[in-house]
């Protein structure tokens, strides 16, 4: 799937995009399903999404999600009195974290044989399907997703995690595209967060200072239908998106099955697993 020079490219870069990886009709029928998700969903329990505060958290309703579907709030989408200040169909951040296994459109997505291709391009053993997020980036009150490494919320030993993001809109610098270091994931994981065991809170650790020259940080501005893959070293950041218009992409993060899972991790499975395979997808549609 992925030539020698793609090859080369995402391990000194620690990123690589691919233009018209998927269609224009499969990112409007996804965004389609994730609308209709949302406008279904009864916000009798919810949890509210930051990705800027560094504290620990302690939230069952998405400690729990990993096998599930459920809808993540943007923060400034309430006031002060905690009342929904948007419409409710555009006042959620993300749905996560098993859209690809539970819902039929979202797995045939999902269930890309050409995604487990890359995977062992780069060299993984057994890639398995361990989580998926359908990200809204609202217009006005998109939140910021601060500067991060995704092998610190997904950790495997020896670390495997890769990211497959695909632009389901074009995403730009106007409505907070994605940004990036290239090369910065060869310097060291610098933080990791653990559950903890007593409780559903997680804690961040700090490993090592960041070593990440942010005036390197480039904007990854790209079409619809677009895939970006990227290491779980690889830093990267988005900024809240003041524009009038969305910014809706998809995530899915597939780990390596031959490497240890710990327990510690956020985002356990009730049947102990890391997700399906590919092919195990596959078999499902």
């Amino acid at each position: 799937m992925l030539s020698q020079q793609q090859k080369l490219s995402y391990q000194e870069n620690g990123f690589l995009i691919l233009e018209n990886f998927k269609s224009i009709a499969d990112c409007q029928q996804l965004k389609q399903t994730a609308n209709t998700i949302v406008e279904n969903f009864i916000p009798e329990n919810y949890s509210i999404f930051s990705a800027t505060d560094r504290q620990a958290r302690s939230d069952d309703y998405w400690i729990t999600s990993g096998d599930k579907i459920r809808c993540f709030f943007e923060e400034e989408a309430f006031d002060d009195n905690h009342n929904l200040i948007v419409d409710k169909n555009f006042a959620v951040n993300k749905l996560g974290h098993a859209m690809h296994e539970l819902d039929p459109i979202f797995r045939g997505f999902s269930a890309d044989e050409r995604l487990h291709t890359i995977a062992t391009d780069i060299g993984m053993v057994q890639p398995h399907v361990l989580q998926s997020m359908y990200i809204f980036k609202q217009p006005r009150i998109g939140g910021e997703v601060r500067c991060h490494q995704d092998s610190t919320f997904l950790y495997t030993d020896p670390m495997s995690v890769i990211g497959f993001w695909f632009a389901i809109e074009d995403a730009s610098i106007e409505n907070g595209c994605l940004w990036g270091i290239p090369g910065g994931h060869k310097g060291p994981l610098t933080e990791l967060a653990k559950r903890q065991p007593s409780g559903n809170a997680i804690t961040i650790k700090k490993l090592a200072d960041p070593e990440w020259d942010t005036k390197a940080m480039i904007p990854l501005e790209v079409k619809a239908g677009t895939l970006i893959m990227f290491s779980g070293k690889f830093p990267h950041m988005s900024e809240a998106n003041r524009s009038n218009k969305t910014r809706h992409a998809y995530t899915l993060h597939v780990v390596d099955g031959n490497c240890h899972y710990p327990h510690f991790n956020w985002l356990q499975r009730q049947d102990n697993t890391v997700g399906p395979t590919f092919t195990q997808l596959n078999s499902l549609l």
